[in-house]
């Protein structure tokens, strides 16, 4: 072979990437980042992680079908799963995949109390034997407790799953504190 024909075969073979004179910086708190995405790689290589799922409450039926294959799928391979009670929608999804795969599997964080969800969330919780209920949340608004649960939820989690849509103020400060909580985040959006 040629000194040209292998000159030519090298530069196919290689790939140019421009660098850009700021990828080569550390910002200040670089340790700080670094430790971040080690962090964030060590979550998504473990086998079992515990894995919340929140969202909207107005989903398609076909919606609710994939999110309870995920939740199925996730406890089937050994994750937890974290969710809050609904009586319809993500959260409703979730812990029907969970149930099918592993109850034990499964953690339920209401954001009040049983005695105050509707009437068919009570029922879909019989049998969920992780259920988490406050009671000191009794005479805030369902909205106000939803935000302090979400918070919940995420602390108690590695990586959060959040059906959502663009006007979702509630899910997207929800995500915004997972961000600044370090977790892993995976963010459907419905719209």
């Amino acid at each position: 072979m040629s000194d040209e024909n292998k000159e030519n075969q090298e530069q196919q073979s290689s790939i140019m990437v421009p660098i850009d004179d700021d990828l080569d910086k550390v910002p200040e708190d670089g340790t700080n980042t670094v430790d971040q995405l080690a962090m964030e790689l060590a979550t998504i290589q473990q086998s079992e992680k515990r894995i919340a799922i929140i969202g909207s409450r107005n989903l398609p039926i076909t919606h609710q079908q994939i999110i309870e294959t995920l939740s199925f799928a996730l406890v089937s391979q050994g994750n937890t799963i974290i969710t809050s009670g609904g009586s319809s929608g993500t959260n409703a999804a979730t812990i029907r995949g969970a149930m099918k795969s592993n109850p034990e599997k499964l953690k339920v964080i209401l954001p009040q109390t049983i005695g105050q969800q509707p009437s068919d969330v009570q029922d879909q919780l019989i049998g969920v034997p992780n259920i988490i209920e406050h009671a000191d949340r009794a005479m805030m608004t369902l909205a106000d407790a939803s935000r302090i649960c979400n918070r919940e939820i995420i602390d108690d989690c590695q990586q959060l799953i959040c059906f959502l849509s663009h006007t979702s103020n509630t899910l997207h400060k929800a995500i915004e504190y997972a961000e600044e909580s370090h977790k892993v985040i995976t963010a459907f959006y419905l719209d």
